[in-house]
């Protein structure tokens, strides 16, 4: 039975998981870096142990250091939230040799969805659509131009092992597709350790859409309504929104029964999300599958009203799921909007730094923020530049757009630099308040027209 959780991660996540873990009566304990020691999450936890230096490879990647620590306070379980080892399937393995719950999914499955071409091919044989490309692993130049001229061109380039955008290049033609062969392979190399490359149809005219799931250890498996991701810039996403305006209930009473079939066809346990490029003609094609929670779980708590990470502590702890899939249906319209210590006139360069004063506008109906800091925090070079979610859940989405646009005008921060303004405008852009816009659309259009008015360099 889960007593005490060690949460390895840091941030606003670890301060939402103390929070629940509370609220279960359930003691938390934090690991943190040297550069994090004054954080909230550190404040709030039961106990807290100190694993490295501010780099990450030294404190929050550490798998030795957080295993540590976890046998040192006689942690049950370890919640790894997103980023950091959520999604490292030796972590996970080397939990269990320890005797310690990971809340997540097996190993065995981390591996698996993990790997994008074996992933892919995995769900071919469940039945879920699939993006047209190669089968399996490209392992030269003439094998991917062969894939490239029989799919047609533009295709999309991806490191096997890749994920937020690194190892991924468009190809236009041949001649593209030397220089993008050998480099996507190096940049592969560098960043995962894995040089193996896989090929896909590009369809840039599309929407990125995500539905979350969870399974329980008796066999339950509940979706969530979709997520629209579509507002991204270099693969990170920007704005998200519950449901996708475009989407029928007819068309996601079937993607949720493409997933629901997925989950169980891999002995899927705890909770996971599923992504999707849907083209102009609501066709779906299987992505890639998050084998974690996400930053943006947070507008499918509300359309939903679940608490996610409390439920996957309960089924970690091998209890039946808190609600049924009768429960959990499309209730109002959600939005979130990420505020990052970044200057998007400037390229987006993060601005690390410390908050000299800050004012979140809370307590008003349909408003939730999400935060890690407070004044007088440090945003440190070494982590992601987030400073903090705010979601907004009311009724229809030009009401949630209106009430964010009021939010974000009175959120006030001194001492770093926030994309605040470029969030603003986005909101008040017209392609975006229709629904009419695809995942390329804020770096081929908005974005240029933005940076122009700004005069960015």
């Amino acid at each position: 039975m889960i007593k005490k959780v060690l949460i390895a991660n840091r941030g606003e996540i670890a301060v939402q998981t103390i929070r629940s873990l509370h609220e279960l009566d359930l003691q938390a304990v934090a690991v943190y870096s040297t550069a994090d020691r004054d954080s909230l999450f550190v404040e709030l936890a039961d106990q807290a142990v100190c694993i490295g230096s501010g780099l990450p490879q030294d404190s929050y990647l550490n798998m030795g250091a957080v295993l540590d620590a976890a046998v040192l306070t006689g942690s049950d379980a370890i919640f790894p939230g997103y980023g950091f080892l959520a999604e490292n399937s030796e972590f996970a393995e080397l939990c269990q040799d320890y005797g310690i719950k990971f809340i997540g999914p097996s190993a065995h499955v981390i591996e698996l969805m993990g790997n994008k071409a074996n992933a892919k091919e995995t769900m071919q044989h469940l039945g879920v659509p699939t993006i047209p490309g190669s089968d399996g692993f490209v392992d030269s130049l003439d094998q991917a131009q062969q894939v490239a001229d029989r799919i047609g061109y533009p295709v999309m380039l991806k490191a096997a092992a890749g994920g937020g955008g690194k190892g991924i290049r468009q190809v236009n033609n041949q001649d593209e597709m030397k220089r993008a062969f050998t480099e996507t392979k190096r940049e592969s190399q560098l960043s995962y350790g894995d040089d193996r490359l896989y090929l896909e149809k590009d369809l840039s005219d599309a929407k990125h859409i995500e539905m979350q799931a969870i399974a329980d250890q008796h066999g339950h498996v509940v979706y969530f309504p979709e997520r629209d991701c579509s507002l991204q810039r270099n693969h990170q996403k920007i704005i998200e929104e519950s449901p996708c305006l475009k989407l029928s209930e007819q068309e996601r009473a079937t993607m949720g029964a493409v997933v629901t079939k997925a989950m169980k066809g891999i002995n899927y346990e705890n909770t996971g999300t599923f992504e999707f490029l849907m083209d102009r003609d609501h066709q779906f094609y299987f992505m890639e599958m998050n084998t974690r929670l996400q930053v943006e779980h947070t507008i499918t708590e509300e359309v939903a009203g679940v608490e996610l990470i409390k439920a996957m502590i309960q089924v970690a702890d091998g209890e039946n799921l808190p609600f049924q899939q009768a429960d959990c249906g499309v209730h109002g319209y959600a939005l979130e909007c990420r505020i990052n210590a970044e200057a998007p006139e400037r390229n987006f360069q993060p601005c690390a730094g410390k908050i000299t004063a800050l004012h979140f506008p809370v307590g008003t109906y349909g408003v939730r923020i999400d935060a890690g800091v407070e004044a007088g925090s440090v945003i440190s070079p070494f982590y992601d530049s987030m400073i903090a979610k705010i979601i907004v859940h009311m009724p229809t989405k030009a009401q949630a757009v209106r009430k964010l646009i009021r939010v974000l005008e009175e959120f006030r921060i001194d001492g770093v630099e926030t994309n605040r303004q470029f969030l603003l405008d986005l909101l008040h852009d017209q392609h975006f308040q229709t629904g009419d816009f695809n995942n390329l659309y804020i770096e081929n259009v908005f974005l240029k027209d933005w940076m122009k008015q700004h005069g960015a360099k």
